[in-house]
C-alpha cells in the first residue's frame, strides 16, 4: 500500500509529461494555432460583443436596427486577418496552442461567454482609475 502511494505522485508527473504537447515555435505553428484560436473566439464573438457595448447608449427601440446596421457593413474577413496577424506576432506557437485549447474546451467556452461582461466592468473601472490618475498628475497632488 505505500509503495502504490508513494507511486501514484510519480505515475502522474509522468503521465503529465507525455501527454503534454510541445510544439515547436516555427512561422506554420503559430499560423495555423492562431487560425484554431480565431475559430474559437470568432471575429463574430467580438463584434457582437462590441455592438451591444456601442448600442448600449442608443434608446431602446433604436439598437436592434442599429446592430444590423452595422454587422451589415462590417468586415469580418479584415478583423479576422488582423487577429491573427497580431496573435502570430506576439505569441508562440505554444501559447497560441494553449489559448485555443484552453476557449475550445468546455469551460473555456463559458468563460467566454461572461468575457464580454467581465470586460465591460474591468474597462469602466480602468477608465475611472486612469481619470483619478490624470487628475492628481493635471493638479499637482499625489493620491
Amino acid at each position: 500500500m505505500r509503495t502504490r502511494i508513494a507511486i501514484t505522485p510519480l505515475l502522474l508527473l509522468t503521465s503529465t509529461s507525455l501527454f503534454a504537447e510541445s510544439i515547436a515555435d516555427t512561422p506554420e505553428n503559430r499560423e495555423r494555432e492562431a487560425a484554431r484560436y480565431v475559430e474559437t473566439m470568432s471575429p463574430r464573438d467580438l463584434f457582437r460583443d462590441a455592438a451591444e457595448k456601442a448600442a448600449a447608449s442608443l434608446p431602446a427601440g433604436d439598437r436592434e436596427q442599429f446592430k444590423a446596421r452595422l454587422a451589415e457593413r462590417f468586415d469580418f474577413v479584415a478583423l479576422a486577418s488582423a487577429m491573427k496577424a497580431s496573435m502570430v506576432k506576439y505569441f508562440t506557437a505554444e501559447e497560441l496552442k494553449a489559448l485555443a485549447d484552453l476557449y475550445s474546451s468546455p469551460v473555456g467556452k463559458s468563460a467566454k461567454g461572461k468575457f464580454g461582461a467581465y470586460m465591460a466592468d474591468v474597462g469602466a473601472a480602468m477608465q475611472a482609475e486612469m481619470s483619478k490618475a490624470r487628475a492628481t498628475i493635471e493638479d499637482g497632488t499625489r493620491r
